[in-house]
């Protein structure tokens, strides 16, 4: 499977694509992997990667979207993203993944990549604005991999993205990608109405197309018009992780998940540090679905000194790491809505119901699912957790998942059982 993987990437792609990925996204991302864990030993903190939403605008209407695609257009300027991406730079960033709304109606998105040629972007997009002159403008830019989002088959895409033909819209624009060989992947989030996606003979397809990577999220039903219907059981959720964990280990295509380590212990990217996100208004959020702020990017402190003073990103990482190894969203949300209460955190919605939104909210199941790990088969998957991709001892030796629960402070309700959270 290796040397397939190894085939693929010097056959299937731009040789001088393939050589920036590496450098860039492979030994540059390595390496300010390793200055985050140098920061958190002299008890300094800087996420290595970042999210970035720079634009909230949509050409979509999505079920269960939190952002606010149809208020009026706000976007981060070309002038702000790059004292941002220069600033992360500074700390040894050099990888940032592109959100919205759809970031290629952004129309500065090709001149922000191009101004920083030595980063690597993953742009998410539902690709229907990737034309073929776009697209050859991504090839020549060669920092920049799109992650092209497919929700099912036609029916189902047309129903969970609120619009006819969405998705051979979608297919066009990723073989725009791939004809002009930019190294391109496809995501899906996973709920109820395309759960069947998650297949052998898919991947494989994925693989003739000359798809790169892929990446299966899950559902998660939050903002104003939340879809609980949609939401994973736990089972389906244990299934989606032993398929990713299977394909991983026989299939010539990257698999990218973000909620589990190498021995198959739930994990957040936001509680661990890893990651936070940036709002089209330029707030920094712990993650794209927690919608409150106490800090801007146009705030007058550097970036560097934001992260480190931000009491309310602090609390939010040592309150998610103590209660569960899940997402606190969707477990414990009466504990992020007093950390929210705590800080005087800002909602940084356009609608301005997001507490009310959160207190309405009832406990689901996230990935975490003590004494059920699946671990992973493929080595190099192992290592590559092991060293860059794990929880940064930010839960510590002390977290329980029986004290979790012992100590849980939320009333107990219908909603907490499995029967209902399915």
């Amino acid at each position: 499977m290796y040397l397939k993987m190894a085939r693929r990437l010097l056959l299937e792609t731009d040789k001088r694509l393939l050589g920036k990925a590496v450098w860039t996204l492979g030994f540059k991302g390595i390496r300010s992997v390793h200055l985050h864990k140098r920061r958190l030993k002299r008890g300094e903190f800087f996420p290595p990667f970042l999210y970035i939403s720079i634009i909230n605008s949509c050409n979509l209407r999505c079920q269960g979207c939190w952002v606010d695609v149809a208020a009026k257009q706000q976007k981060i300027d070309v002038d702000a993203m790059d004292r941002l991406v220069t600033e992360a730079k500074q700390m040894g960033n050099s990888f940032f993944g592109i959100l919205g709304g759809e970031p290629f109606m952004h129309g500065e998105l090709l001149e922000i990549l191009a101004r920083h040629r030595d980063c690597y972007f993953q742009v998410f997009t539902n690709g229907h604005f990737i034309t073929d002159r776009v697209a050859a403008r991504l090839r020549e830019l060669g920092n920049v991999t799109p992650l092209v989002s497919v929700e099912g088959n036609e029916i189902v895409s047309d129903e969970r993205r609120g619009q006819l033909r969405v998705l051979s819209k979608t297919m066009e624009g990723l073989q725009n990608c791939l004809n002009h060989r930019v190294m391109t992947g496809v995501c899906t989030s996973l709920c109820q109405t395309n759960f069947d996606l998650l297949r052998e003979e898919w991947v494989d397809r994925l693989i003739e197309m000359g798809v790169l990577y892929t990446w299966f999220h899950i559902y998660r039903p939050v903002g104003p018009e939340a879809a609980p219907q949609l939401a994973l059981t736990p089972e389906q959720q244990q299934q989606a992780r032993r398929f990713v964990v299977e394909m991983r280990a026989k299939k010539p295509i990257i698999i990218i998940d973000a909620y589990y380590d190498g021995e198959g212990q739930a994990l957040c990217p936001a509680a661990t540090g890893f990651t936070h996100h940036v709002s089209p208004w330029g707030d920094i959020e712990p993650c794209p679905i927690i919608q409150f702020a106490s800090e801007s990017i146009h705030d007058q402190r550097s970036l560097k000194e934001t992260f480190n003073q931000s009491e309310f990103l602090r609390d939010f990482r040592q309150t998610a790491a103590e209660h569960t190894r899940g997402c606190i969203v969707l477990e414990r949300p009466d504990l992020l809505k007093e950390l929210v209460q705590r800080h005087g955190a800002r909602d940084t919605t356009a609608r301005q119901t997001a507490l009310a939104e959160l207190d309405a909210m009832q406990t689901r199941p996230s990935q975490y699912h003590p004494g059920q790990e699946i671990p992973e088969k493929s080595w190099a998957y192992r290592l590559a957790k092991r060293f860059w991709f794990n929880d940064y001892g930010a839960y510590g030796k002390h977290f329980q998942a029986a004290n979790w629960k012992e100590t849980r402070t939320a009333p107990e309700t219908a909603a907490d059982t499995p029967v209902a959270q399915s």
